[in-house]
Order: structure tokens, then C-alpha cells, then sequence
């Protein structure tokens, strides 16, 4: 009895710290700034306390049909500045620049990062006049941030604080861009031609970059220029789009980025749910955990604590696959609009937990948000927070911006995509030091697990010994290390528990291989197989 009540007292301290690792309540305050419309899925750089945005769209969720999906009228065609700390706006239009940085700059969905007091621009999707379709832009725009806000503030001319230069590198949507020492990361997403249609009628082309793509940007001179180093392909794992890219300091010290969550699964219309660290030195699927309340583009910010070497990324309403109904995890594959504000907490181990905090947002709201982040604050190069840095009982850690508001889970399914709107408010977020529990997300370890023997393997055919807890969808990817498919198939002939099988590859294969089997439509485990 003393040694059960012992071992219930260690699992109570073990739960409560986990809870209480992160000692601080979040606070969201609406703000109001006069002039700022609606908007979301733009792009956004800062200097000197205000904000420039750029681009994204005026209206909700893209309509179902493809007559009525992304209409220009409602293009965001006018740079705003916000200064937060007066709530005043201004804006000018895009129309006195040339026509392939006016095109680009009222696009959705573009990628990219500040860099000093320069902000690039990668891609975008919108209808181009010059084109006579939508597209997806393959543009590189650089854009003298303090100077063209200065400008606007002053209704002075725009057009010298804008560079571009065009290569179907750049022809990307729904992507992220980010900067690891003097490279810069463009991380999947893909290109988008044509009319939007979900029943996937020929009204368009679509290609998933399935890639990393890793060069260095020369903005020195008049004329912008970059230089290719890498093309990183990965057609399971980096086959993401309308996902966050968080900055992260790993356990080692090493800055990078963590790929949350995105969609859509090669060969599922739903979401995936681990992450993927991005490093200099590669990619890493971190396929043990999966993230469950968050699995579109949100607002999202990431916060380290020196002391216990502990990395938190907190992520805000969007759409997700699952959400809390009280205590119960209610799964729903129409990726419905959630409240939900969640915390990824990245331990000194290694180890991913995922908890729901107990504030939410106000609205189903947050999808195609930004989350703009107090520059004043202590903080990395790749604008992680510095927790342990902040003496204050209280602070702002940023705002959160646009997004699209929805007034019920599942618009889009049932045709009331006009139910949906660009949502207005700003929230100021503010983190209170104090104990504050949040509930950690149960089963988010992945059950299943295989081994090869003997390998590296000869022939055609391999042992396979693996595991899974209950029977469901089996199947399987064979990749080359080129981000190849080479084959893929469901793999039926198993049952819950313990299994070994004799697995018969298409081919005799000559080179280094990985087998990746995907479980239930929401696990997935890949091994990498030697070759004799």
C-alpha cells in the first residue's frame, strides 16, 4: 500500500510539473486601429515600433466554387503602416509601381522574412492582369522597410524602396521563408495555376515543391541577385503547405526552425500531424509526436527558457483536426475553425508534449493570422524570446494580427464560406508571470514502431517486424534519398499487436532506400535501409 501510495505522489509530482513547467498565464487585449481593414494570409515588416503590411486577402475562406474563389476585387491592394502605440494607419496604393511588383504585392499566401531592415518576398498566389489567370508568382521582392514607411507616413513617392527579380525558383505559394546563418530556407508549399476547384476538376495545375531550397540573397547593388546552394527534396515529409514555421533553439544551442503540423498527406486530404526540425546541417522528422490542435497557418511565437534549456512554441485559434470538447479530444477530418491556444513545450531531452492552456480565443479565429512579435523584448537572431531575459511580472510578447473569423466549425462544407470574414481586431498578447495549469494532450506518442533484419539486406526481400495497438489503415512509401517515390502500397495482411512478415519489395533494389509506413492516416515511421 505505502508503495502504491508512493508511486501516486511521484506520478501527481510528475504531471503537475509538467503542467506548471511553463509559469505563465496568457492575456489577449483587442485593440483597435483606425483605418486597418480586415485581412489575413499577407505579409508583414517592422521598424521603429510600426508595422508594414503587405498583401493577403480582404475577405473569409476562399468560396467553393471556382468562379467565386480568390476574386481580385477583394485583393488586398494597398500597404498598410500601423503605429501600434498611437492606433493610427496609413495606406497607399499599389498602383504607382510596376506591374510585376503591383501584381505580386496583392497576392495570398506569400513567403517571407525580414532581414535587417530589408523584408523579401517570395511568390504568392492571386489573378494577375498581365497573365489573364490566377498564378502563383515567381517573383523575389525586396523592400526597404524604415524608408517605404517613412514614405507612406509622409505620402511621399514608394517606388525606389522596391527590388525584383523573377526565376521559377520563386514560384511558390502557402511556403515559408526563413534564414539560418547567411542562408536563406524557402520550405515547401507549392505552385498553383489556375482557378481554385475541390473537386479537383482540370480548372487548374498544382505542384508541391516537396522541397527545401536553400540560397544566399545579394542586395547590395541596384539590381537584386541570388545565388542557388541546395535543392532538398523530400516527397513525405516536406510535402507541407499553410503551415507555421517556428523559430526554435534546440536543446544543443543550435538555431533552426520546427515545420508544425501543414497539409495535405500525399495521399489523404488531411493534415499531418508531427513536426519537422530544420537545421543547417538537414531536415529531421520528428515522426515519435504528433501535434494535435494545430494544423493550419496561425499566429505563432516562439519562447525559450535558458534554465531548464526548454523550448515553448505557442500557437493560436486557426483550423484543426481536433479540438477539446470539455475534457474530451474530439476528432473531426473536416479540419473544422477552433479556439484553441495551444503550447509545444521541446524539453533539455528532446522530448514533445503538446497542452491545451486554459484561455482560448475569443472567436473561431486565428486561421491565416500573423503573429507580430515585440522587438523590444530579449531575443535570438531568429527572434525566439528570451524568457529568462525579462525581469518583468508582465509583458507583451507581441500582437496578433488579421486572420479569418468564422461563426461556425465547418463553413466550407456546407457552402457558407460567405459566413466567414477578414477579422479587424489586433490582440495584444501579454504573459503574466504566475502558475498556470494547462492540460497536456493524451496519446500524442506515436504507437508504432518497425525493425528491419538483417540490415543493410540483399535481394528483393526484407524482414519486417512492427507493431500497432489496434487494426486500421496500413500502408506503405518506398523512397530513394533523391525524393523519389519509388513505390507505394497498403499492406494488409497484419493484426493489432506484434508482426512479422516477409515484405516483398517492386524491385531489386541497387542503392540506399527509405521505407516509411503511415498508420491509421496519422502515424508515421520511416527507416533508412542499406543496400549490400
Amino acid at each position: 500500500m505505502k508503495t502504491y501510495i508512493l508511486s501516486l505522489l511521484l506520478l501527481i509530482t510528475q504531471v503537475n510539473f509538467a503542467q506548471n513547467e511553463f509559469n505563465y498565464s496568457l492575456e489577449l487585449n483587442p485593440v483597435t486601429i483606425n483605418g486597418l481593414p480586415g485581412l489575413h494570409s499577407f505579409a508583414f515588416g517592422q521598424s521603429d515600433g510600426k508595422w508594414l503590411i503587405i498583401g493577403g486577402r480582404l475577405d473569409g475562406l476562399h468560396a467553393r466554387q471556382p468562379f467565386n474563389a480568390f476574386p481580385a476585387s477583394n485583393n488586398n491592394s494597398s500597404l498598410y503602416v500601423v503605429d501600434k502605440m498611437t492606433q493610427q494607419s496609413w495606406s497607399v496604393s499599389l498602383s504607382s509601381l510596376p506591374t510585376g511588383i503591383r501584381e505580386q504585392l496583392q497576392s495570398t499566401n506569400m513567403n517571407f522574412y525580414q532581414d535587417g531592415d530589408t523584408l523579401y518576398i517570395i511568390g504568392g498566389y492571386a489573378f494577375s492582369v498581365s497573365a489573364n489567370d490566377h498564378i502563383t508568382f515567381d517573383k523575389l521582392t525586396a523592400i526597404d522597410v524604415p524608408n517605404l514607411i517613412n514614405a507612406i507616413i509622409n505620402n511621399l513617392p514608394i517606388t525606389n524602396y522596391f527590388k525584383q527579380i523573377s526565376n521559377t525558383i520563386f514560384a511558390v505559394t502557402g511556403g515559408q521563408l526563413g534564414k539560418i546563418n547567411t542562408t536563406f530556407y524557402l520550405v515547401g508549399g507549392h505552385r498553383f495555376d489556375g482557378r481554385y476547384n475541390p473537386m479537383g476538376n482540370p480548372t487548374f495545375t498544382q505542384t508541391y515543391t516537396n522541397q527545401i531550397r536553400k540560397f544566399t540573397i545579394d542586395n547590395s547593388g541596384t539590381q537584386l541577385s541570388f545565388s542557388l546552394i541546395e535543392q532538398i527534396t523530400d516527397p513525405i515529409h516536406l510535402h507541407r503547405r499553410d503551415y507555421n514555421l517556428v523559430p526554435q533553439v534546440f536543446p544543443d544551442g543550435e538555431l533552426g526552425y520546427t515545420i508544425s503540423s501543414g497539409v495535405f498527406q500525399i495521399n489523404q486530404d488531411l493534415p499531418f500531424l508531427y513536426p519537422v526540425d530544420v537545421k543547417a546541417s538537414g531536415h529531421v522528422p520528428q515522426t515519435s509526436f504528433n501535434q494535435y490542435l494545430s494544423n493550419y497557418h496561425s499566429g505563432s511565437v516562439g519562447l525559450f527558457q535558458a534554465e531548464s534549456n526548454t523550448m515553448h512554441n505557442l500557437f493560436f485559434g486557426g483550423m484543426s483536426q481536433y479540438y477539446y470538447n470539455g475534457t474530451t479530444l474530439v476528432q473531426d477530418n473536416l479540419v473544422p475553425f477552433v479556439k484553441t491556444i495551444s503550447r509545444v513545450t521541446r524539453e533539455a531531452n528532446g522530448n514533445l508534449t503538446e497542452y491545451k492552456l486554459p484561455v482560448e480565443m475569443p472567436l473561431l479565429n486565428g486561421a491565416g493570422a500573423e503573429f507580430i512579435p515585440n522587438l523590444s523584448l530579449p531575443r535570438f537572431s531568429n527572434e525566439v524570446i528570451k524568457l529568462d531575459d525579462i525581469v518583468d511580472d508582465e509583458f507583451i510578447i507581441g500582437h496578433l494580427v488579421g486572420g479569418i473569423s468564422s461563426s461556425s466549425l465547418n463553413p466550407f462544407s456546407v457552402n457558407q464560406t460567405n459566413t466567414t470574414s477578414a477579422n479587424p481586431t489586433v490582440y495584444e498578447v501579454k504573459l503574466i508571470k504566475e502558475p498556470s495549469m494547462s492540460i497536456p494532450v493524451q496519446n500524442s506518442q506515436n504507437p508504432i514502431s518497425f525493425t528491419i533484419a538483417p540490415n543493410p539486406i540483399k535481394g528483393s526481400e526484407l524482414e519486417m517486424e512492427f507493431e500497432v495497438p489496434y487494426e486500421a489503415d496500413l500502408s506503405y512509401f518506398i523512397t530513394s534519398l533523391d525524393g523519389k517515390i519509388l513505390s507505394e502500397g497498403e499492406i494488409t495482411d497484419f493484426h493489432s499487436g506484434k508482426n512479422t512478415m516477409q515484405f516483398v519489395l517492386p524491385q531489386k533494389m541497387t542503392a540506399t532506400f527509405i521505407l516509411t509506413l503511415v498508420f491509421d492516416n496519422k502515424f508515421y515511421s520511416s527507416q533508412k535501409i542499406m543496400v549490400e
